[in-house]
């Protein structure tokens, strides 16, 4: 759970700090007042998109820190995270060392749940409705769901290596001798990994090497012969050392000139010595060039590329180990397929059964926290269906599930992604997280405007289910009702006034006492007179406020 939150420059946020507690915690305020951009700081704390839209106006950056406990076996449990976001640009701390924002989603990211009036896509999923009822069946479904995993991987193993068997053995004659012809015929050139390269780079050599020769040798002459470079350089050097005054300028030139014709010198011994080293060898060449000949050949009938040769040298030399004694390890493999196809039956219809035991109860017990949230006759139906076997997967098992909504009594259940209306699914959500329990890896559960609509009766329904959810989760709203507000054990309240820099500014501080009374009674009727103070007091007191 989050133990506090301190966000600079988010949208309206300047600086602002909340810390938060066990049980039910309520954020209030006027509409625009900054509520939307405190939740905002949280989803980046939870490793959500950045958007340069959320940074304050005049600032370069915006940064969001917060401390959450988290049960991971360690003795203090607490991860400390920081995550700063410029235009373009962030960076993510977690406890203190340089990290990801991937990084940041995997460790924070399942543990709080952001249950926003527009974000029900993980209820209207029909991929998330087989956890809610596997989490419903506890521990016998986590058991169960272990043990067909178990047994699906290791029946989808025997299969693949079962197709790989029957793939290398089906026709096994025509294979066995195109794998052998392939071998045989790459075999009697026998290339070597990197030889052709090696080839390319040294034949020019041979192939050149009386023209390579004459051209070192009549570099060398004319440096070396007499009148060349070499005595060139001697010669003007020796004017310059001749000149009547010693000129500095002169001099330097006439180093220079020394130096060149020490180098030419070295130029003429390395031509000399590469002119003696070039081997004018034709039987050498010959050889060289069949070479050359057998390995391109070679590439072009079993390549295309070298690479690609000894590629199909490997594939013919499995190809014929398999053929030779695949008929006993194709039966060997069919044997091992029909063992883990029977283990996965057995366990899979362990599953299926669980899951239609569990159901009905599951149903029922959202049915009836559809009814404390005032949903009339609505009621919540778990449909279970058997898949094929070509559909069983690791996660959504041996049937698929689908919640399916009845708006009322004599009325079709129809699946709930297509008929349950914005405000119907926040209230489903609500009463499938009361049913959950502990059930769920989510510790946090935040809550943005779920009363949307809400009035009256709903509304105290609905702070009585907040606060039964509390008893299980650490449960954050944002709401504009006072019969939703009373029932907090922290009540925060977020305001606007004019900032410094002429640019409004949210501020976030706790109400207890008084103040809770003053705000739950703005709630009420958006005034303080003393009829809705009394009110206020009245409704705090009756949940032991």
């Amino acid at each position: 759970m989050i133990d506090e939150l301190h966000a600079k420059n988010v949208a309206l946020i300047k600086d602002a700090a909340i810390a938060f507690d066990d049980g039910l915690t309520v954020i209030t305020g006027e509409t625009g007042s900054g509520k939307t951009a405190l939740l905002g700081s949280l989803k980046l704390l939870v490793g959500e998109r950045a958007n340069a839209s959320l940074i304050r106006e005049g600032a370069d950056e915006l940064s969001v820190e917060g401390r959450f406990f988290v049960d991971d076996g360690d003795e203090d449990g607490h991860v400390a995270v920081r995550r700063v976001d410029g235009r373009g640009r962030g960076r993510v701390s977690i406890d203190g060392s340089l990290s990801s924002v991937k990084a940041l989603a995997a460790t924070l990211g399942d543990t709080v749940d952001l249950c926003g009036q527009h974000e029900h896509q993980r209820l209207l999923s029909v991929a998330s409705h087989v956890a809610l009822l596997d989490g419903f069946a506890g521990d016998r479904g986590a058991v169960a769901l272990d043990e067909y995993r178990a047994a699906l991987k290791e029946a989808n193993a025997a299969a693949k290596e079962l197709a790989r068997l029957q793939e290398l053995s089906a026709t096994a004659r025509e294979r066995l001798d195109q794998a052998r012809f392939t071998y045989d015929r790459i075999m009697a050139v026998d290339p070597q990994p990197g030889e052709l390269e090696a080839l390319e780079e040294e034949l020019p050599r041979y192939e050149n090497a009386e023209a390579l020769r004459q051209a070192a040798e009549g570099a060398r002459q004319a440096l070396s012969h007499d009148g060349g470079a070499i005595d060139a350089l001697a010669e003007a050097g020796q004017y310059l050392l001749q000149a009547p005054v010693d000129d500095p300028e002169l001099a330097s030139v006439a180093e220079t000139l020394a130096s060149l014709a020490i180098e030419a010198e070295d130029a003429a011994s390395s031509l000399r010595a590469y002119r003696d080293a070039v081997d004018v060898d034709p039987e050498r060449l010959a050889v060289l060039q069949a070479r050359q000949a057998a390995l391109q050949g070679l590439a072009r009938t079993m390549g295309p590329g070298m690479e690609r040769v000894l590629e199909r040298k490997a594939e013919a030399e499995e190809v014929i180990e398999a053929a030779e004694g695949s008929g006993d390890a194709e039966r060997e493999a069919e044997a091992a397929m029909a063992e883990a196809e029977e283990r996965l039956s057995v366990a899979a219809g362990a599953v299926s059964a669980l899951r239609r035991e569990t159901a009905p109860g599951l149903a029922e017990a959202v049915t009836a926290q559809m009814a404390r949230l005032e949903m009339g006759g609505a009621r919540l139906t778990v449909e279970v269906r058997d898949l094929p076997r070509a559909q069983w997967t690791a996660s959504q098992g041996p049937t698929s599930v689908e919640l399916l909504y009845q708006p009322g009594a004599g009325m079709v259940a129809r699946p709930l992604r297509k008929i349950a209306s914005g405000g119907e699914v926040s209230r489903v959500m609500l009463a499938t997280k009361v049913v959950q329990g502990n059930a769920d890896d989510v510790e946090t559960l935040v809550f943005d405007e779920v009363d949307a609509g809400v009035g009256g009766s709903v509304a105290v329904a609905l702070g009585e289910v907040l606060r039964d959810l509390s008893k299980t989760h650490q449960v954050i709203c944002v709401t504009h009702l006072a019969q939703v507000a009373v029932f907090a054990d922290r009540q925060y309240v977020v305001s606007k006034r004019p900032g410094d820099d002429g640019i409004p500014e949210t501020q976030i501080h706790e109400v207890t006492g008084d103040e809770r009374v003053e705000e739950v009674a703005r709630m009420l009727s958006g005034d303080t007179s003393d009829a809705s103070l009394n009110h206020a007091r009245e409704m705090l007191e009756a949940q032991g406020h």
